[in-house]
């Protein structure tokens, strides 16, 4: 196990993940630029397509999912990818929250992320029939939005599976409910076990259950991202958490009913935790000055957090999958995305699905190299760049450390070294012993002469990487990316 003393609250984690835009986990830097990368929204090796090609489309007419939209959640369980998403058909009559609409629970499964299968369960009757991929939960439920989680050491069978939703027959307040196999699901008894929520990311983070979105009792007009938190997942925190807030108003006119404008957060962020570190998508609401909802736009953002409450970027602003690459309007003039829940990292590839928002937005597919999703490069090559993590523990001596870097080769090389926790250089572990990488790679080891781990002093250690200065290993350090460290 590794402990890891950069996040709040200290954690020991299997496989610590050091982001080259996490200044948490890598707070010391010197003389490096950060740079962030958008999202390939295309699928990966398909050439041409002028529309982000969709992944899951809708339904036939008629179908309970004519209008597929993402307010779900993808997870990987072993080697197989299971999907969560809402249904749509326009006049259905369950529709309590929406007028002539209901949202149902629907089910897809994928061995590679982009070509779905909705399985036939034989579950629920619809217009006669069972051959669907309806899950079995209540329809008058009539779920808006709800992220679901898999939770395999519960130690109760049949909560393996949780969702938080927002429900209709409430009012649209936060209720749960329980599933042994994510198909069979059981509401809680005690629903609704909170106020007004649309939810976006749903986590188990160091013990305790944590859920996001917009609404919920923090006081303001504006979209923002609160934050609720469960040890049992049935009592929440009526405190909320702001965890994250942008620039709301566009200078204008000064009324106390101002209307929703400017740049805001849409429904909160999806969540993947890495270990040590969480990362967010969320929605960039972009409004203008008249309120007008025909001309908002929404892109995806990147946000990082180490206690799954507050979340920051690494760059604000950066629009991490930009909607200009979507073609056709949303609800107006304008291309808007929605985030839903679940990463996954597959072969060489970090997959996302997310979709347009509205209610046949269908679920589109952003790939990046695996964790390449930004990197650091010298700022100016005739000098030293320089990192140096927070502190790392080891607890055995079989504990390796492992690059995420490329650009190296015959001109760019870098050198890792181990520091205590008073930054003093590790005797057989720098200077002239000092690791020297000159490969580039996903998952590039790191070796100290013969040796292949970190020392099992029971002490904090520090990870030093060198990039440069210009000299006979290193003529080209500008070449150079470090994306990624891994510890494990």
């Amino acid at each position: 196990m590794i402990e890891i003393a950069g996040g709040v609250p200290t954690m020991q984690v299997e496989t610590a993940v050091l982001f080259a835009f996490d200044d948490t986990c890598l707070p010391f830097r010197r003389n490096l630029r950060m740079h962030l990368i958008h999202g390939k929204s295309r699928i990966h090796g398909e050439p041409g397509a002028e529309k982000t090609p969709i992944v899951l489309a809708n339904g036939p007419p008629g179908a309970h999912d004519e209008e597929v939209q993402y307010y779900g959640t993808t997870i990987r369980i072993g080697d197989e990818l299971r999907m969560w998403y809402m249904g749509r058909i326009h006049g259905d009559t369950v529709a309590v929250n929406y007028v002539g609409e209901s949202g149902r629970l629907c089910y897809a499964v994928s061995r590679d992320g982009v070509h779905w299968e909705k399985p036939a369960l034989g579950l629920v009757d619809y217009k006669g029939s069972k051959a669907n991929n309806l899950v079995d939960f209540p329809q008058d439920e009539d779920i808006s939005a709800g992220p679901v989680i898999y939770d395999p050491e519960d130690p109760d069978p049949s909560r393996r599976f949780k969702i938080n939703y927002e429900a209709g027959c409430y009012g649209n307040r936060m209720c749960v409910a329980y599933s042994p196999d994510g198909l069979h699901w059981t509401p809680s008894p005690r629903n609704p076990v909170g106020p007004r929520l649309e939810q976006s990311g749903l986590i188990r983070w160091n013990g305790c259950y944590y859920v996001n979105g917009q609404g919920g009792g923090h006081p303001g007009r504006f979209r923002q991202m609160l934050t609720y938190a469960s040890y049992d997942f049935e009592h929440w925190s009526e405190a909320t958490v702001l965890s994250l807030q942008r620039s709301p108003l566009i200078e204008g006119p000064s009324t106390e009913d101002r209307t929703r404008t400017g740049e805001e957060v849409h429904l909160g962020a999806a969540l993947h935790a890495r270990g040590n570190v969480i990362l967010g998508i969320y929605g960039q609401w972009h409004g203008e000055p008249a309120g007008d909802r025909r001309y908002v736009t929404m892109d995806l953002g990147l946000l990082i957090s180490h206690d799954a409450m507050h979340f920051r970027e690494p760059i604000p602003g950066f629009r991490f999958i930009p909607a200009r690459e979507e073609l056709d309007s949303t609800i107006g003039y304008g291309p808007a995305l929605m985030q839903g829940q679940g990463m996954a990292n597959m072969g060489d590839l970090s997959l996302y699905w997310y979709a347009l928002w509205r209610h046949d937005g269908q679920v589109r597919l952003a790939t990046w190299e695996r964790d390449r999703f930004g990197y650091v490069t010298p700022d100016d090559p005739r000098e030293e760049a320089r990192l140096i993590s927070c502190p790392v523990c080891a607890d055995n001596g079989e504990t390796r450390v492992f690059l995420n870097v490329s650009g190296l080769g015959e001109y760019a090389t870098v050198r890792v070294e181990l520091l205590d926790l008073e930054f003093r250089p590790l005797a057989g572990y720098s200077g002239a012993d000092a690791a020297l990488v000159r490969e580039s790679g996903l998952r590039v080891p790191v070796q100290w002469g013969g040796q292949n781990a970190l020392p099992a002093t029971g002490q904090p250690l520090r990870l030093a990487v060198a990039l440069g200065p210009v000299g006979p290993d290193c003529p080209r350090p500008e070449d150079i990316r470090i994306h990624a460290l891994y510890v494990n």
